[in-house]
């Protein structure tokens, strides 16, 4: 809030505050809390919003909610910060019925209970607080795919990137609408032009595919690198590969080396697989086994077939140290059973040079991989 003349502006709602006027009370506070016609002071804000609260006035319900749900100028206590929240939201502030949401989908000052949140947060974007709206779609998706992308919509259309990022990853996916890939393009685009990270790799996408726009290999970088020098891991690893195959920029793999080394940092699977390619092929880099090793492992853990596959023929070829059939079998059965055709037949072939022992052990290890990874999974998803 600017004003002209803070000092005067101040004055005169500190009468009415004075005389018990609740909007001057909260006005006041404002004032304190951004240093405008008056010294800069938390404590006054607090103590002029606190009036203006206890008198019913829901926007000061609303921000002494938010001061106790962040701790700023009191200690946080989510308990207080539900019971202004509630005040507010009772009298239909939007803002109050969005953060009490939160706190009921967190459990943080009341029992976690996702109807509760579901309520508030309904109520909240059919007054059409947009990141109300986006918190509903993000309840509904995976389960009511249709609402998820009308309450993404509705956001969207108010300027919300994140709705716009989803809004078009829906389209794309035929997720609750239509697939239509030229609508994914139209919100993907609209996300990408403000920044979001995501939808400009997602739209490097359609473009480096050539789904709903022509392809085209220099938009896809174009936007591929505006999202990884946001440090967004997925970009990195698809720019690393336009460098890799020089298509739309300059071939380079030690610039695919560097992309993939960023994103395998940050815990990208296919990432991890193409770096260790490089490790194991000496392309942008000195030719190092082990490292390739490490780098298959790390995205064999995490799923990639054909890493599990090329982690089994680094046991099987000895190339640590000792061959380990054993070792060797359980990953190509993995990445067979992962739908990898190359860890079948070598699966098949390692067997001729096994034990009956060694291959139960093999596939002891293999089962109890399988089962650790699928808990981990499903873990991950609650």
């Amino acid at each position: 809030m600017v004003i002209k003349d803070p000092a005067e502006v101040a004055k005169s709602l500190r009468k009415a505050a004075e005389l018990g006027n609740a909007k001057a009370q909260y006005g006041l506070a404002l004032l304190y809390a951004s240093g405008q016609g008056v010294r800069h002071s938390v404590r006054q804000a607090l103590a002029w919003y606190l009036k203006a609260a206890e008198q019913g006035f829901a926007p000061a319900q609303c921000i002494l909610g938010n001061k106790y749900a962040a701790g700023q100028g009191v200690p946080q206590d989510y308990r207080k910060a539900v019971f202004w929240y509630l005040k507010a939201a009772e009298q239909g502030d939007p803002g109050a019925q969005r953060h009490l949401g939160m706190l009921y989908d967190a459990g943080e000052g009341v029992v976690r209970d996702a109807e509760e949140a579901e309520y508030w947060y309904l109520k909240a974007a059919e007054q059409g607080d947009a990141e109300a709206q986006i918190r509903l779609g993000h309840m509904y998706d995976g389960d009511q795919e249709y609402m998820a992308a009308t309450w993404y919509r509705k956001a969207a259309e108010q300027g919300m990137a994140e709705a716009q990022r989803l809004l078009g990853i829906k389209f794309a996916g035929g997720q609750g609408v239509t697939q239509d890939y030229l609508m994914a393009s139209f919100w993907l685009l609209k996300a990408a032009e403000q920044g979001d990270a995501s939808g400009q790799w997602n739209l490097g996408v359609l473009y480096d595919k050539g789904r709903g726009v022509e392809q085209d290999f220099q938009k896809a970088g174009y936007w591929y690198s505006k999202a990884a020098k946001q440090e967004f891991a997925p970009a990195q690893a698809s720019l690393a590969l336009l460098y890799a195959n020089g298509q739309g920029v300059k071939q380079s793999y030690r610039k695919a080396l560097s992309l993939w080394q960023k994103a395998a940092a940050q815990g990208d699977a296919e990432a991890q697989h193409n770096l260790a390619l490089l490790y194991r092929d000496g392309l942008g880099v000195a030719r190092d086994i082990a490292v390739a090793a490490h780098w298959y492992r790390l995205a064999a853990e995490q799923g990639v077939a054909e890493a599990q596959c090329n982690l089994g023929l680094v046991y099987a070829r000895g190339d640590l140290g000792a061959v380990d059939y054993v070792e060797a079998h359980k990953w190509f059965e993995i990445a067979g059973m992962n739908g990898n055709e190359a860890g079948k037949a070598n699966c098949k072939h390692a067997e001729s040079l096994m034990t009956p022992v060694q291959i139960e052990q093999a596939r002891c290890r293999a089962t109890d991989w399988i089962d650790e990874y699928q808990e981990s999974q499903q873990f991950a998803r609650i």
